[in-house]
């Protein structure tokens, strides 16, 4: 009797227990909207959050990242939180369940934040859209690529939270069984569920489409709310501005406007139009471009700075570099940076490309264009892949150059964290960077110079001269001052007195490099350019005087003995150039042949010596290119007023555009017309 009792008042308390639950369960409706409102926050706030646990490791970052709304004014947490919110909200008219929906959705973001560490873990950046083609492609099991080794416990942790999330779910839904919409007709209650999620999707759709285009009314909401894109490095993007918005953000940026008359038949005009202009140039040249080795060489931010309007050194810094200019090929190079910008040069100088032709909007190829793109044509791929390596002694991550020189046939990525490891990697007394001395050591070392060595393509972007310029040298003789009046203070002034000790070392280490490849028995040519001034002269800056001054380079195109032919171009030819034009020149430097492509770039390179989109005397942003009308010299330097220009010149232009979007935004029609083929002797 006494055991019956006790089983009867067991069940007596566990029913207590389950009235009571439903008792609160059951408590008024208006009651229970306020409850799923305060529930359905608390959570897309853990996915804002735990989706920052991709590019953070450290809470107070991560916290930090909800609270700089309220201490800072630094609103980039609601962007997040909007598009997540967005998603969230569709889910649960989808399933109709509140608590499985939440259940499900907490899941997924789990998931997907996992995944997306373990990316970052790997490769040090996170997923970005063109990573789905992993699951488009039906490569999903790539996936398997970025787990770390030694990452169990973080999917331990990855587990048990799904795990916690399914039996909460569970427990809720035993308890609450209410459905979010239960109409007296069912039909209509399908539909008006069916609206709650195309309606909000949709607007996200559109909302996301349109966040890239500059001047968009979705552009002009994320940067209310305190977006500032960093393009340049997809984990600091973020960081700064959230996991999910830096996602999103490359998902659709707007690359260029469909030019006038773009069609099949007009791309093949021009396709026949230039292979005619290559046959005319090729019939005056007698050398392979392919059979050469070619290295360009992006020296960071490297420009001579007794150019620099308003400053004065008591030595120069480059004397070497100074009088290699007057014996070959040399000039200045226009720049669409001043103080950054590096991997818009470095695209234009290896695709032959402008920035002054893309939408205001693009930015980053590198980032926004490169990793979606199903054709990219670089000039490097007419070499044999096995023989063309790049080399960077820093992240391979930045600008996404370690996926983006797989796209465009590099086999070897030298950095200082892989895929290739660059053996040397000594610095210059206190400084930040590796030694030019010791990227040129390394390339060295892989170029092969005797006479039957397989010609290759080497691609070299320094680190050296980076900002910023805090003295880090040791007995730098190099004293600089103002010739206009204005005073600098010494924080200034030594900026600058530590960038020409570093231009001082970069001369002396370049001297001995082509002397090595000098001494080579195989013909080898080097485009050498700086890919921007630094940004350390703010008195010029101040005046739009100096706007293309600040904007000029150094650049030449030097060829070593073991060369059949070195044509040093006339130096009208050769004055003013911009990156796009190098590799043009460096062809015609070496008496080689030209592909219908090449063959426009000689072309518009004679009629518009350099281009740039439109530039302006401070460091760049990464919110839009400048407004303003792109820039155009002359052959001495001079600002063109391109809507004079000739009827020849402006066909030149308005071909360039067409070809410029069929490449990268249009339907590829030059892509199986030999349009990038060199011809071979």
């Amino acid at each position: 009797m006494s055991s019956n009792g006790s089983e009867v008042k067991g069940i007596s308390v566990k029913q207590r227990a389950a009235d009571a639950a439903r008792h609160v369960f059951r408590r008024r409706k208006n009651d229970w909207v306020a409850f799923y409102i305060l529930a359905f926050i608390a959570i897309n706030i853990y996915a804002v959050l735990k989706m920052q646990t991709v590019a953070e490791s450290k809470f107070s970052n991560i916290w930090r990242f909800f609270t700089q709304m309220f201490s800072g004014g630094k609103f980039q947490f609601l962007n997040n939180f909007l598009i997540l919110s967005i998603i969230s909200f569709a889910l649960c008219f989808l399933i109709n369940r509140f608590w499985v929906a939440m259940s499900l959705y907490v899941s997924l973001v789990v998931l997907i934040a996992t995944v997306d560490r373990f990316k970052v873990l790997v490769r040090n950046e996170a997923i970005t859209p063109a990573d789905l083609s992993f699951v488009s492609g039906g490569t999903a099991g790539d996936v398997a690529s970025f787990i770390p080794p030694g990452s169990e416990s973080i999917i331990v942790r990855a587990v048990l939270t799904i795990a916690i999330a399914i039996i909460l779910g569970v427990l809720l839904t035993r308890w609450d069984r209410r459905s979010l919409i239960v109409p007296r007709n069912r039909s209509l209650g399908i539909i008006f569920r069916i609206l709650l999620i195309i309606l909000p999707l949709g607007f996200e759709a559109a909302f996301i489409s349109a966040m890239s285009t500059t001047d968009s009314w979705a552009n002009k909401a994320l940067l209310a709310l305190s977006d500032k894109p960093s393009l340049w490095d997809n984990l600091t993007d973020c960081k700064k501005n959230g996991t999910v918005v830096a996602f999103a953000r490359n998902i659709n940026p707007k690359i260029m406007t469909e030019p006038e008359g773009y069609s099949k038949e007009t791309m093949k005009a021009i396709a026949e139009r230039y292979s005619k202009a290559a046959r005319e140039i090729n019939s005056e040249r007698t050398q392979d471009l392919n059979k050469s080795t070619v290295i360009t060489l992006l020296s960071e931010s490297f420009s001579d700075p007794t150019r620099a309007p308003g400053i004065s050194l008591n030595e120069d810094p480059m004397p070497y570099i100074r009088s290699l200019k007057k014996e070959t090929t040399s000039g200045l190079m226009l720049s669409s940076g001043y103080g950054g910008g590096t991997a818009n040069i470095e695209y234009m100088v290896l695709t032959g490309l402008s920035m002054a032709n893309f939408s205001p909007s693009l930015t980053s190829p590198y980032q926004q264009l490169v990793p979606k793109a199903s054709w990219t044509p670089t000039f490097n791929q007419d070499w044999e892949s096995s023989q063309s390596y790049a080399f960077h002694p820093y992240s391979s991550a930045m600008y996404s150059r370690r996926s983006n020189y797989a796209k465009f046939g590099f086999s070897q990525f030298y950095t200082l964290n892989g895929p290739q490891y660059l053996k040397y990697k000594k610095k210059i007394d206190k400084s930040r960077y590796v030694a030019d001395s010791e990227l040129y050591k390394a390339a060295l070392e892989k170029i092969n110079g005797s006479a039957d060595a397989k010609p290759q393509f080497i691609q070299l972007a320094s680190m050296q001269n980076h900002m910023p310029y805090n003295n880090w040298y040791n007995n730098n003789q190099f004293k600089a001052h103002t010739t206009d009046g204005t005073k600098l203070s010494n924080n200034r002034l030594n900026s600058i007195q530590t960038y020409a000790k570093g231009m001082s070392y970069t001369d002396t280490a370049t001297k001995e490099f082509l002397a090595r490849l000098d001494a080579m028995d195989k013909p080898i040519t080097v485009i050498f350019y700086g890919d921007h001034l630094p940004g350390i002269y703010p008195n010029a800056a101040k005046s739009k005087k100096n706007t293309i001054a600040l904007h000029e380079t150094d650049y030449f195109i030097w060829s070593n003995k073991a060369s059949r032919q070195n044509n040093k171009l006339p130096e009208k030819e050769a004055a003013y150039t911009s990156p796009n034009f190098l590799m043009a020149e460096a062809a015609a430097q070496m008496n080689a042949r030209v592909s219908p492509y090449l063959a426009f770039l000689t072309r518009l390179h004679t009629a518009v010596p350099a281009m740039e989109p439109p530039v302006v005397n401070t460091i760049q942003g990464w919110k839009r290119i400048p407004e303003g009308d792109a820039l155009y010299l002359d052959s001495n330097g001079e600002q063109i007023d391109i809507t004079q220009a000739d009827k020849a010149t402006r066909q030149l232009l308005s071909d360039y555009r067409l070809i410029q979007y069929d490449i990268t935004a249009g339907k590829q029609y030059l892509r199986d017309t030999g349009f990038m083929k060199y011809p071979q002797g």
